[in-house]
């Protein structure tokens, strides 16, 4: 086994037991790539401040690109004794070029170099996922540009409640979205702050120059306390509750794509190959993509509540119970990005069943509140228009008809300001094209609004 770099202060080799519990290789070597990253910014950092000579910087630079290499080519798999990656590459590295290797940990802390090392992938991570969601509302732009005019009935409490069009319920999601674009990129943002040079707890007497890491790292500044530098996890918890929120989306429009897919509503169908079968049931078509998703939101849930107890009571600086957060963080990055992928396929390949979502906004009388506006504007008042509009749906449910079938002479019977222009005036057309204030379901106010997201692009 492998000496740790901090045995000398310790007389007995750490127990198996221990060092297998204490290790985070398993885990944190998914950030070897910023580590190197890191130590290049670092010690090239160290050489301009005359701190190690410049030809140890570019030993070490070399050997450090060489190590990177080896990683991704395969040539160098980690070593199970190693403690955690960083501790793993500066041994790595020390094997490698000698004596320069260990001067590369010079002015700096791993509590430090933990902290750069999270913020870095964190943000390289932020933008992957950034975007996927960006193939998600391209595919939603997409579908809701050829359904502008497909008409379906718009819910409350999952009752039929006024005509809206395919379209305008899309961009529901669209807009949650790119809200959800905006907080991952804003936690993105506040990750990309360089804590190097905080050392342990309280800095170093090394005359570092902390923001010329941070510029050859694209870091937009360094933390403002050493003690803070170390001990700061919110980024990690951010982006987490910007990813559950997110996850709650993409879990909503989950459960509408699972009813809509089902026999009773029929509004889609999902492609055969975003869907699955069953074992014993052959005419079964099962929405697993959409029932998976809103699953691993409640997985994405517990990581969240996981960072928020982790960090709830510990006493600054660092303590070791900041080492899990790595593993929540890692597994909302992880599961956001493996539900991403086959949810926008699913969403890509689906089919609109435009007749039977149209059937369905007729026959659950959405066009009742446009009855009672159009006798508001032949001069009834609106409370009494809504009592007539009422009694005319009761009529209707009791004669299994709907309101548009209704004859002008049933209509007079419930009120004489009832004139021809009626049918007109609650047809599902007009009901959705008259609503054209900006975020109205018009298919012109609904596509003005799609228009100005590609423009923004």
């Amino acid at each position: 086994m492998a000496k740790k770099m901090w045995a000398g202060r310790f007389q007995k080799a750490t127990d198996t037991a221990v060092n297998d519990f204490n290790s985070s290789l398993p885990f944190d070597c998914r950030m070897y790539k910023q580590d190197i990253e890191g130590s290049i910014a670092h010690s090239t950092m160290l050489a301009e401040q005359g701190i190690i000579s410049k030809e140890d910087a570019e030993s070490i630079r070399e050997g450090l690109l060489s190590i990177l290499e080896d990683i991704n080519s395969g040539n160098l798999t980690f070593d199970s004794d190693a403690e955690d990656i960083h501790m793993f590459i500066e041994e790595e590295l020390t094997n490698r070029i000698g004596d320069a290797g260990k001067r590369l940990h010079t002015g700096r802390s791993r509590n430090d170099q933990v902290a750069l090392d999270q913020r870095l992938y964190l943000v390289d991570e932020c933008c992957d996922i950034l975007e996927l969601i960006d193939d998600l509302v391209n595919a939603l732009i997409s579908i809701a540009y050829d359904n502008l005019e497909t008409y379906m009935p718009g819910y409350t409490h999952l009752q039929r409640a006024q005509p809206i069009t395919y379209a305008h319920y899309l961009s529901a999601y669209i807009e949650m979205f790119l809200r959800d674009q905006e907080r991952i990129e804003a936690a993105a943002v506040r990750a990309n702050v360089s804590p190097l040079g905080s050392g342990a707890l309280a800095g170093t007497t090394y005359p570092l120059n902390r923001a010329r890491v941070a510029d050859i790292l694209g870091m937009s500044d360094v933390t403002g306390n050493s003690l803070d530098g170390v001990a700061d996890r919110d980024f990690a918890i951010e982006f987490a509750s910007a990813a559950s929120i997110f996850m709650m989306h993409l879990s909503r429009l989950s459960e509408e794509l699972i009813l809509h897919s089902s026999q009773e509503f029929k509004f889609i169908e999902l492609d055969d190959a975003y869907s699955t079968g069953s074992s014993m049931m052959p005419q079964k078509k099962n929405p697993d993509v959409a029932e998976l998703t809103r699953g691993k939101t409640g997985r994405v849930y517990g990581d969240l509540v996981s960072l928020l107890v982790i960090m709830k009571g510990l006493p600054l600086t660092y303590n070791k119970d900041m080492q899990e957060v790595q593993e929540s963080m890692f597994d909302v990055i992880d599961t956001i990005k493996g539900v991403l992928v086959p949810f926008t396929g699913m969403i890509r390949t689906m089919t609109i069943n435009s007749e039977r979502m149209e059937e369905a906004a007729l026959g659950g009388f959405t066009n009742a509140t446009d009855l009672a506006d159009y006798l508001v504007r032949k001069g009834m008042p609106f409370r009494e228009t809504h009592a007539v509009s009422g009694k005319l749906v009761h009529y209707c449910i009791e004669n299994k008809t709907t309101l548009e079938k209704l004859d002008l002479k049933t209509l007079k019977e419930f009120s004489e300001f009832f004139e021809e222009d009626v049918y007109e005036a609650i047809s599902l057309e007009t009901c959705v094209n008259k609503r054209v204030i900006p975020g109205a379901p018009a298919p012109s106010a609904v596509k003005e609004y799609l228009d100005s997201l590609i423009v923004s692009e």
